[in-house]
This record gives C-alpha cells, sequence and structure tokens, in this order.
C-alpha cells in the first residue's frame, strides 16, 4: 500500500481510498512480566519528599521508638512543645500483634511558598489514625514542624 500527501490538506492519505490516514498512538506495552517495583526504591523515593521525610520522623517519636529531643533541631519551639506534651503518651505504640505502626499514605497542601501543610495515615495493627503537620521553610532553607495534631484534636 502506497501513501503519498494531500496537497490541499498537507496530511498523509493513502493510496487507494484518498482519505487521511488514522493516526494512532504508538503501541504501547502490555507485558505482564515486567519486574514488580522495587520497594526499597520506592521507600528512597518518598523519603526525598519533606512531607514524608517528617511523617516518618513524628511517627518514630510519638510511638516511642525515638525520644523527643531527636526532633529538637527539626521543630520550632511550639511544634517541639506539643511534641513534648504528647509523647509520654506515645499515642501510637505498636497495637498487640506487635506490628510496628507505619506510614501509609501522606499528602500536602501549600497554602503559600515556603509553607506545607500536610497530613499522614498511620496504621498500627488494625487501627488507622491521623496525623496533621505544618512544615516551614525557615531562613537556612531548611523545613521545619511548625505545629502537629493527631486524631484531629491539637494536644
Amino acid at each position: 500500500m502506497r501513501t503519498g500527501i494531500n496537497r490541499t490538506t498537507g496530511g498523509r492519505t493513502t493510496a487507494r481510498t484518498g482519505r487521511p490516514a488514522a493516526r494512532t498512538a504508538p503501541a504501547r506495552r502490555t507485558d505482564s512480566r515486567r519486574p514488580a517495583p522495587d520497594p526499597a526504591a520506592r521507600r528512597r523515593e518518598r523519603e526525598r519528599l519533606p512531607r514524608y521525610w517528617f511523617a516518618e520522623r513524628l511517627l518514630l517519636t510519638l510511638s516511642g521508638q525515638r525520644p523527643v529531643h531527636w526532633m529538637l533541631g527539626h521543630t520550632l519551639g511550639a511544634a517541639y512543645d506539643q511534641l513534648a506534651a504528647m509523647a509520654p503518651h506515645a499515642p501510637l505504640l505498636p497495637a498487640p500483634p506487635g506490628r510496628s505502626p507505619a506510614v501509609r499514605h501522606c499528602d500536602e497542601f501549600r497554602p503559600s511558598p515556603g509553607v506545607i501543610e500536610a497530613f499522614a495515615r498511620i496504621t498500627s495493627g488494625d487501627r488507622l489514625l491521623a496525623l496533621a503537620f505544618r512544615l516551614e521553610r525557615c531562613a537556612d532553607q531548611r523545613w521545619r514542624c511548625s505545629a502537629v495534631e493527631l486524631g484531629g484534636t491539637r494536644r
């Protein structure tokens, strides 16, 4: 089958019909033998995002796996005080079966440049908890946590 140029429209035409040739998308790969994404690579990619980096560290602090002073350089005064008040109660302690709490999903909203309001879904056993926090980019261009809420109530 020959194709030629249609001089009036400038598009390709088929020799047999004289109609413009159908434009189709390139073939997609539908091979089911693709390797599964590497979980470690996905985890490294997630940790590059400030919201996940902070969610993981807040989780470790609020589950009693790390001391509160571990977050000292990463929080502003009011947020550090909130963490210090919440941490002794260890609100994210692992559930009885012994499974460690984990960040399942974390998303963000940027109300203005240099500010991230983030929320995370935390699972611990069969429990699902909400963690909300605010990040602010300081003068040294580092993100710092300025507020923390757990389960919808400010502590």
